[in-house]
């Protein structure tokens, strides 16, 4: 068994899903500027989240069928999660985003392993807090760690893909990194870098025989 580990903002998804929030909330630039920095590495995740998130207190909760609704998959990565699955792969998603969006992406996808960080919610309105640990750089790499470790796949023979400097952890104990678009310092660490039109352009680099997702 082969595993292969993807980021969800900016990677499995073309947006950040906390800016699209945060646009509800009147905030988004602010929001997208400490996001920048983050995953350029100029800032903690965890404090840089912490602050992030807090902007975003009041927002109702219905706001997470809204950007269910709105967020677009990245050009290829169907294709990319179809094939590596029909070749006997095993496709799990890490995020520093919030489950009550990766959840449904996932469930679209095939997709039963992911990790996110959680929102908290009172009476019907986001607090502008997370619950739980954050899922930082660590973390990241930890979720590598146990998802191999469950479907038996040896690290050397582990993918992790991303964009972000938060995920240089997990790009880092994966046998092989790929960066998707990614910042500089992802893209100098990354044993390949990929910045075209597609994320399916990772099946030449695997070698894995391209299936054509459903339309």
């Amino acid at each position: 068994m082969r595993l292969c580990v993807l980021d969800v903002d900016s990677t499995l998804i073309t947006a950040e899903v906390i800016e699209l929030i945060a646009e509800r909330a009147g905030t988004r630039e602010e929001v997208a500027r400490i996001t920048e920095r983050a995953m350029r590495g100029e800032l903690d995740f965890s404090a840089s989240l912490g602050e992030r998130v807090a902007t975003l207190a009041g927002v109702p909760d219905t706001v997470f069928e809204e950007v269910v609704a709105e967020v677009e998959l990245t050009p290829g990565v169907e294709t990319l999660i179809r094939s590596l699955q029909a070749s006997g792969w095993e496709v799990a998603l890490v995020s520093g985003g919030f489950t009550e969006v990766v959840s449904d992406l996932a469930a679209r996808l095939g997709i039963t392993r992911f990790r996110a960080n959680r929102l908290e919610v009172a009476d019907g309105r986001l607090t502008g807090r997370t619950i739980g640990p954050v899922i930082d750089r660590e973390a990241k790499a930890q979720a590598l760690r146990d998802y191999a470790a469950e479907v038996g796949c040896p690290l050397e023979d582990a993918v992790a893909i991303g964009d972000g400097a938060n995920d240089l952890g997990m790009m880092d104990v994966a046998g092989l990194s790929i960066a998707w678009h990614a910042k500089p310092v992802v893209q100098a660490q990354a044993d390949v870098a990929l910045n075209g039109a597609g994320l399916d352009e990772a099946l030449e680099v695997l070698g894995v025989p391209r299936v054509v997702a459903a339309s």
